[in-house]
């Protein structure tokens, strides 16, 4: 499990879009609208607090009170653009930086095998995963739907793909691929 991020990592890696929007509409003030369309849909969807703290940011607050009624998840995102801030270099790839999805088959693999053996912290973990992967849309969003699947020996394609574009049965087949890998040892 020490290979995998820890959940920190995982939530800044998720809303990355959102942290180099938020910290570029800072530089480019071109940006605010976007931002602002963003952060209107977070606060339609349930994000209020997250938004909140976000606004606070952008007008110059820095201190403790901006992460006292945050949650663990909303912490993260807002140190991430306050660091992001203060040293650009801190902030996470771009979702076009980060390469091919299918290289995070090994590490989903892993924690979708241990899951399945018994292993509270991975059960954990895909379980936060799954529900973040469920709110983004798409293919992501499939993903999410089939991890409890995948943790419960589920492994023909054509019912995990189900509905999937390309890239996301890419990603399917190179799970499958690995906990096959998993499974012979």
């Amino acid at each position: 499990m020490n290979n995998l991020p820890n959940r920190q990592q995982q939530i800044i890696q998720i809303h990355a879009s959102l942290i180099h929007l938020v910290v570029d509409s800072i530089h480019n003030p071109d940006l605010s609208k976007p931002l602002d369309d963003v952060l209107k849909l977070s606060s339609d969807n349930g994000w209020t607090q997250l938004v909140e703290a976000i606004r606070k940011v952008i007008s110059g607050e820095r201190n403790i009170q901006v992460f006292l009624s945050l949650d663990e998840e909303d912490k993260a995102i807002v140190q991430a653009i306050i660091d992001g801030i203060i040293n650009p270099a801190t902030l996470p790839p771009k979702e076009e930086q980060r390469g091919d999805p299918t290289m995070a088959a090994p590490g989903l693999a892993k924690m979708i095998h241990d899951a399945a053996t018994g292993n509270a912290q991975a059960l954990s973990i895909l379980a936060n995963m799954s529900e973040q992967m469920s709110q983004a849309g798409g293919d992501m969003s499939r993903m999410g739907g089939i991890m409890k699947r995948l943790v419960d020996g589920e492994r023909d394609p054509d019912i995990l793909c189900r509905g999937m574009a390309e890239q996301g049965r890419s990603l399917v087949n190179s799970i499958l691929d690995e906990l096959a890998l998993h499974t012979a040892h």
